[in-house]
């Protein structure tokens, strides 16, 4: 199997635009619970590529609920980090950024005529 270099270029752009979309649902809900003195962009990206790499790696070694709490545990701790607050501020900036995220997708769902959620029927 030879080695698409178009491919290998889709694929970076693709984590790319998903390093930053996923930042940008981060960085709000971090404004809106830290101010805008602490919750940078720069570092709402750091929290998104690291999170990302240690869930991979975590996920690797692993699986199931056990590896799920400590991956969220590591997220919240890298909010907590990054935004300089505490750990219930960094589990509502996590659960914000997860509900900033739904409802933006379901509007550009609605926008593109897209059906988000079936109902298996």
């Amino acid at each position: 199997m030879a080695l698409d270099m178009s491919n290998i270029a889709y694929l970076l752009i693709a984590v790319v635009i998903n390093i930053i979309v996923n930042s940008l649902f981060v960085w709000l809900a971090g404004r809106a619970f830290v101010g805008p003195e602490k919750a940078k962009f720069t570092d709402a990206i750091w929290i998104v590529i690291l999170g990302a790499v240690i869930g991979g790696l975590l996920g690797a070694f692993l699986s199931g609920i056990i590896g799920s709490i400590i991956s969220f545990i590591i997220w919240l701790g890298l909010i907590k980090h990054f935004f300089d607050c505490g750990w219930i501020k960094a589990f509502l900036i996590a659960i914000v950024a997860v509900i900033i995220q739904v409802i933006i997708s379901f509007i550009i769902g609605i926008i593109l005529g897209v059906t988000i959620l079936t109902l298996g029927f």
